[in-house]
């Protein structure tokens, strides 16, 4: 009688076990900053209209300085953006960019050296300017893709309509919204 007692507690102890594995929710593994980054910037095209693209079939998408996405900007650019082939591009100098419809800056030692003469100079194109250089929309970009001050894994967009209007590039309402404009 004693066996059957323990044998049914087992039972029981194994079904509650199996129970609460099912209702335990899966976790679900969180992007990565840069992975959110680079999704991002595949997103702005749609956000964004730039008058010289209008009737064009590709996207120039440059990245200025070491691409940190790696093989995940490349995966992404074998979709097309609003019907346009995306082409990407790694411009050695700002001043080598200039078939860039959208130019990423990227956080790099040199580029952060060099960003006011980077900003002056993308200011004569008509590009959507993006980087995530802290300080970049600040300082006169259009578009910062900012670490969240709370949590580091989600990313904040910071947006300065001024220099945006100044060259030209109208940013959809949508995307406002979403975003912290600067002054």
């Amino acid at each position: 009688m004693r066996t059957i007692c323990l044998r049914g507690q087992a039972l029981l102890l194994l079904l509650i076990s199996c129970i609460s594995l099912l209702w335990t929710a899966p976790t679900v593994a969180q992007p990565s900053l840069l992975a959110v980054k680079a999704a991002l910037l595949f997103k702005l095209p749609r956000f964004t209209y730039l008058t010289h693209l209008e009737g064009s079939s590709v996207l120039n998408l440059c990245i200025l300085g070491t691409n940190p996405f790696g093989d995940a900007l490349h995966a992404l650019a074998q979709t097309p953006i609003d019907a346009r082939t995306v082409v990407l591009h790694t411009p050695a100098t700002a001043e080598t960019a200039q078939v860039c419809d959208i130019i990423f800056i990227a956080d790099t030692a040199e580029n952060k050296r060099n960003l006011n003469e980077n900003i002056q100079t993308f200011s004569t194109y008509h590009a959507l300017t993006v980087s995530d250089i802290a300080g970049f929309a600040q300082a006169g970009g259009m578009v910062e893709l900012a670490a969240h001050a709370q949590d580091n894994s989600k990313v904040h967009i910071l947006i300065n309509p001024t220099a945006a209007a100044r060259q030209g590039v109208k940013l959809n309402a949508q995307l406002l919204r979403l975003a912290t404009l600067l002054p």
